[in-house]
């Protein structure tokens, strides 16, 4: 019987694209390896669409498995396929514990996890890597000489690209700039104002921005529409992840906060620009494809304020945003669509 591993990541959307160059590897390694992951709701697309996932369960952490009891019983129903390896890129106590419980043969893990000691096999947490690096430390892979810069997978199907087509017919001699402007975390959001202002002067080279982001950033995508005053496209709540990351391809760049779209453009393989707000490139979240370039004022006692920034500017004064005019972002643009 091929060996199994169980991949327990139950973070954010770019925390879990950033999690697929390791499975990746993993593969790689051992070719006749089955690959589990276990996921939240909102990533569960994602895993499902990577080409060397054999099996994703989903883990409500939110609701139904809320409680330790439902916890306990999940990690159970694992513990039943007698994984070879379960590997855990997350750190949380929750993930811990699904290991704890689940684990069979062995168990890899971070140093700085907490319940750490339950790992069997505890890695170093290399704060100064990129996130994807970091990962694959965790399965001894090659990280020298930018070697970690693997390009995310997904299989994007046909109905999807021909959802996209037709988003897109009637803009056939347009240049297209999509642009994230949401995040979960307030002061990771670069100005909507500043947005507004991007996409006037994108307009002014002839190229029409596109919108994106969740439902819940419908009101945010149609306010930076409204202030901009020049026609564009707000998608916003209207695609998946994989439908996002297939528009991307239609696009000469991306600008995105530091926040999951910055992956997606990974994926798509697009020139990228990141725009880092309260937060700064060297926690590992930058990205690495060629063309992609990150933009942060760091010119601030105060920053960084966090790793994941906060609801509201501990300071009040937002200069980590405010400073960083939006001419200072459409240069790096500019420099990326010529």
């Amino acid at each position: 019987m091929p060996e199994k591993f169980l991949i327990i990541q139950t973070a954010f959307i770019g925390d879990a694209i950033l999690t697929l160059p390791m499975i990746q590897v993993l593969k790689e390694k051992f070719p006749d390896a089955k690959i589990d992951v276990v996921a939240i709701p909102s990533t569960k697309e994602i895993f499902l669409s990577s080409p060397v996932v054999n099996e994703v369960f989903v883990f409500f952490k939110r609701t139904k498995h809320k409680s330790i009891f439902a916890t306990i019983k999940f990690a159970l129903n694992l513990r039943k396929t007698n994984y070879a390896k379960i590997i855990s890129p997350h750190r949380s106590f929750r993930s811990s514990l699904l290991v704890l419980i689940a684990a069979g043969k062995g168990s890899i893990g971070y140093k700085k996890s907490a319940l750490s000691l339950i790992y069997k096999i505890r890695k170093d947490y290399c704060s100064d890597c990129h996130e994807v690096a970091r990962n694959l430390l965790l399965i001894d892979a090659d990280t020298s000489k930018e070697k970690w810069k693997i390009k995310p997978e997904l299989l994007i199907r046909d109905e999807t690209k021909t959802k996209i087509a037709k988003i897109l017919a009637g803009f056939e001699n347009r240049k297209f700039a999509a642009i994230a402007p949401g995040s979960v975390w307030e002061t990771k959001k670069y100005p909507k104002e500043y947005f507004a202002e991007i996409v006037k002067l994108l307009s002014g080279i002839g190229v029409l921005s596109i919108l994106i982001g969740g439902k819940e950033d419908e009101n945010l995508c149609g306010e930076i529409a409204s202030l901009s005053g020049i026609d564009c496209l707000s998608l916003s709540g209207q695609l998946s992840i994989l439908e996002s990351t297939e528009l991307l391809k239609h696009c000469k760049v991306l600008i995105s906060n530091d926040s999951a779209p910055t992956h997606m453009g990974m994926i798509a393989d697009i020139p990228t620009v990141t725009i880092f707000c309260s937060t700064v490139p060297g926690f590992g979240f930058f990205p690495y494809n060629k063309k992609s370039v990150s933009v942060s004022y760091d010119e601030l006692d105060c920053k960084p304020c966090g790793i994941h920034g906060h609801k509201v500017c501990p300071t009040g004064t937002f200069d980590c945003a405010k400073k960083l005019r939006p001419t200072d972002v459409f240069e790096k643009i500019k420099l990326l669509i010529d």
